[in-house]
């Protein structure tokens, strides 16, 4: 079955929680802390996901001004779907929903490698306030 994509899924928070947790991303977000997920959930403007029939095999969650700039917080794609494009594809499908607006992510160290594959560029002057 072909993998079908979709802006604004149908999905709830433990369908969030649950890609988290298949695409590894739940090791480094707080998936034990209902709240503090429901309220990540909530405050996600963009989402797109990834269907294998009906089943959520991909996600990328984004925070976004719809004009100049948008933080793409979440790409997350099932372990067993993996090295299959559907990370490629879902940034592809964000940039189709908010055309005018730059993408920008911080890169889990595991993944600084994807990025540039996928025509991504280093941008050497980001900075982080931690909490």
């Amino acid at each position: 079955m072909a993998i079908t994509y979709q802006v604004h899924p149908e999905i709830t928070v433990h369908d969030f929680i649950d890609i988290l947790n298949r695409s590894t991303l739940g090791e480094r977000r707080p998936v034990h802390d209902s709240e503090a997920m429901e309220t990540m959930f909530q405050y996600g403007n963009v989402y797109v996901g990834a269907f294998d029939g009906s089943q959520l095999v991909g996600l990328a969650r984004v925070m976004t001004d719809f004009v100049f700039t948008s933080y793409l917080s979440d790409l997350a794609v099932d372990e067993a779907y993996q090295k299959q494009g559907i990370g490629k594809r879902l940034i592809q499908e964000i940039q189709v929903a908010i055309p005018k607006a730059k993408i920008i992510l911080l890169a889990a160290p595991a993944a600084e490698g994807y990025y540039p594959k996928i025509g991504m560029q280093h941008h050497a002057h980001c900075y982080v306030l931690e909490q």
